[in-house]
């Protein structure tokens, strides 16, 4: 758990365990996810989304303008993407799972960019033409969520250059190499294409905007990993006439491994969308970190500590939605009355009644997929 957290909007290195997300919303200059805000939001939807209740989503800018625009009738977009460089893992899905219910509490429409220029720029081995094919894979995944067809768009940056490319040469004219090296990190050798990325990802953040030539308020919830893109669109969009995205930032899903892990390379840190119910209880049962005692005897003495505990962590952050229920296993688990092996039992059964449902619904959308997709 001392590895050095490294977070970039293109890789996470390290334990994402612990982070100091405090420390981080000051870095980034943003508002904590207080009870206030949550309360304008219950006020709207009813019951809050498991991922807000339990503070999943931890950080916003502008959350209080977009509600104030919404109680104007002024109805906001959501924008959020989805970088396709293989499969889909649980931990990519959750904020496409809270920008599902956005869209049915707010009536909201969705804007959804599939980058594969990007994974094609960054990652050395990475062939346009796989980037291509994940993009199509992924999107099934994002489709099984329920959206809405008649209210969801999705670009994909290489196929929608005719609509994308005339807004994003207008935000580029913005974006100065300077800005761009202090931002994200670049050198001399930082290929050009991913230095002018900036500026198609912040094209759905206004393109409704432009399209339809009036103002339309934008949320954007994301990774806090992608939060320098938008740091750097919104220094922009006012100079080109356009509200800056508002934004919802997620905390980032720990892997299986101690101290919450996660790597590409080391696909048991992941419990990917396709993986088989044998699969996803061989993962958790032998690679999930536990907080318990090295024997059941031992761990009803002395009980356990549910705060470094994967499977855990995985219940209170989505799987186990009854707030009444997360409550009595953390008190069970903590004085040992539960042991870690029924506490992996509960998430194994909750993650494969989640999979078993989404795998049928990620079948069936491929019938359904090409009303999704944008048409220059």
């Amino acid at each position: 758990m001392t590895d050095k957290l490294v977070i970039t909007p293109w890789e996470i290195k390290g334990s994402v365990m612990g982070v100091d997300y405090e420390k981080l919303m000051k870095e980034f200059g943003a508002d904590a996810l207080n009870e206030q805000v949550l309360a304008r939001m219950r006020k709207h939807t009813g019951q809050l989304h498991v991922l807000l209740r339990r503070k999943f989503f931890v950080s916003h800018r502008d959350l209080n303008w977009i509600l104030d625009e919404f109680e104007k009738g002024n109805k906001f977009y959501i924008y959020t993407g989805r970088g396709p460089s293989g499969p889909m893992h649980l931990g990519h899905l959750l904020p496409f799972m809270l920008c599902k219910w956005l869209q049915d509490r707010f009536g909201a429409e969705m804007w959804i960019q599939m980058s594969d220029d990007e994974k094609f720029l960054v990652k050395p081995d990475m062939k346009l033409e796989d980037a291509q094919k994940w993009t199509e894979d992924n999107v099934l995944d994002i489709i099984a969520l329920g959206f809405d067809p008649k209210k969801t768009h999705i670009f994909v940056d290489t196929k929608n250059a005719k609509t994308m490319y005339p807004q994003a040469v207008r935000v580029a004219k913005h974006l100065n190499l300077s800005t761009a090296k202090s931002v994200f990190g670049f050198t001399g050798e930082t290929n050009v294409g991913i230095a002018f990325y900036t500026a198609m990802q912040s094209v759905l953040a206004f393109l409704p905007s432009a399209l339809s030539g009036k103002q339309i308020p934008c949320l954007v919830p994301l990774g806090l990993d992608q939060d320098p893109h938008f740091r750097v669109c919104r220094d922009i969009m006012p100079k080109l006439g356009y509200h800056k995205p508002a934004v919802l930032h997620a905390k980032f899903l720990s892997g299986l491994g101690e101290g919450g892990k996660m790597s590409a390379s080391l696909p048991n840190s992941a419990i990917y969308l396709i993986d088989s119910e044998k699969v996803v209880a061989d993962k958790i049962k032998r690679h999930a970190f536990s907080g318990g005692q090295k024997t059941a005897e031992e761990q009803r003495k002395l009980g356990a500590n549910p705060e470094i505990d994967v499977s855990y962590q995985w219940l209170q952050a989505f799987f186990e939605d009854d707030d009444e229920r997360i409550k009595k296993i953390h008190e069970e688990y903590k004085s040992g009355k539960m042991l870690t092996s029924e506490l992996k039992q509960i998430l194994i059964d909750k993650v494969n009644a989640f999979l078993k449902n989404h795998q049928a619904e990620r079948e069936k959308a491929k019938e359904k997929v090409d009303k999704f997709w944008w048409k220059d």
